[in-house]
C-alpha cells in the first residue's frame, strides 16, 4: 500500500507540472487522467473481446475489471488530494457509461447477453443521465443512489462473467453473468 502512495504522489507531482488551467485547476490532472486512461483501453478491451480464445476471453474480464476499478482509484485520487475539477465530475460518468454501454451493446453480436436487456439498461442510464443534466443546468445535484450503486456493482459482474465463455472448474461464468445481468435489469428499473 505504501508503494501505491508513492506512485500517486509521484504521478501528482508530474501532472501538477502540465501547464493546462481551468478554474485555477489542472484540466489534465491525475484523477483525470486516470479518466482518460479508463476511456483510451476501451478500444483495445474491445477489440479482442472477439477473440475466442479461453485464455484472452480471462485477460479481457480481467482488464475491464481493472478499468472498472480504476473509477474508484480516480475519485479517491481526486478527493485524498483535493484535485476535485468540474472537467472531473463532468468526464468520470460519461466514462462510465461510455465504458458500461460499450461492453453491453458489443456482448450481444456474439450471443452473449439479450439485446432487449441492453437496450432497456442503455436507454435507463442516458434517460437518467439527462435528467441529471437538466438539473445540473438548473444548480440541483442528483447524487447516485444506494440502489444505483448495487446496480453498477451487478452490471460489472455480469460483463466480466459473460465475457468468459467457458467453464471454469466446472462453473459456469456465463450463467453467473446472465444472472447478474437480470439482477442489474431489475434494480435499474426498480
Amino acid at each position: 500500500m505504501e508503494r501505491a502512495v508513492i506512485l500517486i504522489d509521484i504521478l501528482k507531482k508530474y501532472f501538477d507540472r502540465l501547464p493546462i488551467r481551468a478554474e485555477n485547476r489542472r484540466i489534465i490532472n491525475l484523477p483525470n487522467a486516470i479518466t482518460l486512461l479508463r476511456i483510451g483501453i476501451l478500444p483495445v478491451l474491445f477489440l479482442i473481446l472477439l477473440e475466442p480464445g479461453e485464455a484472452m476471453s480471462l485477460a479481457i474480464s480481467i482488464l475491464f475489471i481493472l478499468a472498472a476499478l480504476t473509477d474508484l482509484l480516480d475519485g479517491y485520487v481526486a478527493r485524498r488530494y483535493n484535485i476535485v475539477t468540474r472537467m472531473g465530475k463532468l468526464l468520470d460518468p460519461i466514462a462510465d457509461k461510455i465504458i458500461m454501454s460499450a461492453a453491453l451493446v458489443l456482448l450481444i453480436p456474439v450471443g452473449r447477453a439479450p439485446a432487449w436487456v441492453v437496450a432497456l439498461m442503455v436507454m435507463r442510464d442516458f434517460a437518467v443521465d439527462g435528467l441529471r443534466s437538466m438539473a445540473a443546468a438548473e444548480g440541483h445535484v442528483i447524487e447516485a443512489s444506494q440502489l444505483g450503486k448495487y446496480k453498477t456493482f451487478c452490471q460489472i459482474i455480469a460483463v466480466s462473467a459473460l465475457i468468459i465463455h467457458y467453464p471454469i472448474y466446472g462453473i459456469d461464468p456465463g450463467s453467473i453473468g446472465t444472472m447478474f445481468l437480470y439482477v442489474a435489469l431489475a434494480l435499474s428499473l426498480w
